[in-house]
């Protein structure tokens, strides 16, 4: 508050309503092969359908697992990041065919008259082509009308007038029925596009074509305007236009995508720039039997931001082995390859056997998208510390079959090691039956709810504290502080997220020394809550004639 020179009244606010807020725990974040769409940029999609408009349908031996893995985790949740890398793809261009009728001297007679041939060519039209790399784009036709040919158009229907002098109405279809299923079904329309620059809506809109189509189709653009020496209003004119040279690239499993998928997982290094929780490893791929892939994940992005949790499935080689004689040892020798200790990454014991609706095939996948799934619908029906497995919380969807369904023994040796079984039971369904993490030594922090309670509890008090800065290491600063996390604790408390806790934040440890140096430092002990892993039932039979007072808490 200023110092007033003269007499007068002054009003000022302050604010003491600040409170903990909640955060996000539900949404996922993925990178791999996909065959359509934007590449190296994250993309929030919030469902299976809305995946497969936005990145393709899954192509057989190019990229069914990550897919599947991105939709399953969506069968569970509505937001997901991904990041499609498309290590050697291409994008088709456009080709216009040009039928011309030419006289020829067939006999070397100049007597008798010349005979006419058709010729056909077809020319590449470098700059016009599909929006993204992949082979889907081979199935684009664009038909372009202009004034002049707007009046027999057989798309005219679809426009409301002829184009303006300088501009074309643009169709683009499925020519073949690769993308919609049937050929010929008009993917969009697109009315009055200038191919002249500096045409504008009434607000101020570009209507350039190269602006226009970066803006408004899902299909086409402009490729490398200013790289070439292409020029809208030479090249494009009223005719149809075929879509080729569309290329998808590596699939998932070929050993060059790697290093490209790395650099997909690399776009959510930073809790500044995008906030995740669950990171789905997808297809395990890379050297050390697949491991490569989940090394980084584990290294570079959960370790390294530590607010969020990986999930991991084993290769696949050893995960749709359907002979079980070594299946143990093999899921875990590929969690030993992983070979890091943390509480940030959960592992599950790997594939199952799911129906492909749009390759109308039967499909192995693996399952690190379904028990990341399960960690939402947990958050859903109770709180992010509360366990994802077991018989309320922990069932897998779309599951026809387990090519490893681990009997007790086999659960006993996996469990030791840090790996969750999945298994199905007659009656039951299929179900996640452990909730541990990664981490090697005995800890809290071994089991996935303490783990989550954790990162919910420092993401939120965090976000809250950040008001706390740039003010007075002072007794009231510090009260204002207690005052603001005890009641977001004391909820969580009554949420049965925790037992107990205490909040330190006083001059026992913000000591002057701490004061000099401008820093301000806050306890908060937490005793978490833990999940039921084992149950001891004892029965006991006694003689009719005793009570039960004098036995009970004898045995």
């Amino acid at each position: 508050m200023a110092f007033q020179i003269s007499p007068g009244v002054n009003t000022s606010e302050i604010d003491l309503s600040t409170v903990v807020p909640a955060v996000s725990t539900t949404t996922g974040a993925i990178a791999g092969v996909f065959a359509w769409g934007p590449t190296d940029e994250r993309i929030l999609v919030s469902s299976e359908v809305d995946l497969a408009k936005r990145f393709g349908k899954p192509k057989t031996g190019h990229n069914v697992e990550t897919f599947f893995t991105a939709a399953d985790f969506l069968s569970y949740s509505n937001s997901l990041y991904v990041v499609r890398v498309a290590t050697g793809a291409d994008n088709a261009t456009a080709r216009f065919t040009v039928t011309e009728e030419v006289l020829v001297d067939d006999d070397n007679d100049a007597n008798t008259p010349d005979v006419v041939q058709t010729t056909t060519t077809t020319t590449e039209l470098a700059g016009f082509g599909a929006k993204y790399k992949g082979e889907i784009g081979n199935s684009l036709k664009v038909i372009v009308d202009d004034p002049s040919s707007f009046g027999d158009s057989p798309y005219n229907k679809y426009f409301n007038a002829e184009p303006d002098e300088g501009c074309v109405n643009i169709v683009v279809e499925d020519s073949d029925g690769t993308i919609t299923g049937t050929a010929d079904t008009i993917l969009e329309v697109h009315e009055n596009v200038s191919l002249r620059d500096g045409k504008l809506t009434e607000n101020g809109t570009s209507l350039y074509i190269t602006d226009y189509l970066e803006r408004r189709s899902d299909w086409i653009a402009i490729l490398n305007e200013d790289t070439t020496e292409f020029n809208p209003i030479d090249e494009i004119s009223a005719q149809t236009y075929t879509f080729d040279g569309g290329l998808d690239g590596s699939s998932e499993s070929t050993e060059d995508v790697v290093d490209n998928v790395i650099q997909g997982y690399d776009l959510f290094k930073s809790a500044e720039d995008v906030d995740i929780s669950l990171v789905l490893q997808g297809k395990a791929i890379g050297s050390n039997s697949g491991a490569e892939l989940a090394q980084h994940i584990i290294d570079n992005i959960v370790e390294y931001r530590k607010d969020c949790i990986a999930f991991l499935s084993p290769a696949a080689g050893s995960s749709i082995d359907l002979t079980r004689s070594n299946m143990t040892a093999q899921i875990i020798a590929w969690k030993n390859q992983v070979a890091r200790s943390t509480s940030y990454a959960v592992m599950d014991t790997g594939y199952k056997y799911r129906y492909d609706k749009y390759n109308d095939k039967y499909v192995y996948t693996p399952m690190n998208g379904d028990i990341a799934g399960l960690c939402v619908r947990t958050d859903d029906v109770r709180d992010p510390w509360f366990s994802p497995a077991g018989y309320n919380r922990g069932f897998l969807k779309n599951v026809i079959k387990l090519p490893y369904n681990p009997n007790k023994t086999e659960r006993d040796e996996l469990y030791k090691n840090g790996i969750n079984p999945i298994v199905t039971q007659p009656g039951q369904g299929t179900l996640l039956f452990g909730d541990k993490t990664m981490l090697a030594k005995p800890s809290a922090f071994d089991r996935i709810n303490v783990r989550r309670l954790f990162i919910v509890l420092e993401k939120a008090i965090a976000n809250a504290s950040k008001f706390t800065l740039f003010e007075f290491n002072d007794e009231f600063t510090r009260a204002q502080f207690k005052n603001l996390v005890e009641p977001y604790l004391r909820d969580v408390q009554g949420r049965r997220g925790i037992f107990d806790f205490r909040v330190v934040c006083d001059e026992t440890n913000n000591t002057p020394e701490i004061i000099d140096r401008n820093e301000f430092i806050g306890d908060i002990y937490i005793k978490p809550a833990r999940s039921i892993n084992f149950i001891q039932l004892n029965f006991i039979a006694v003689r009719s004639g005793v009570e039960f007072e004098e036995i009970v808490g004898r045995f």
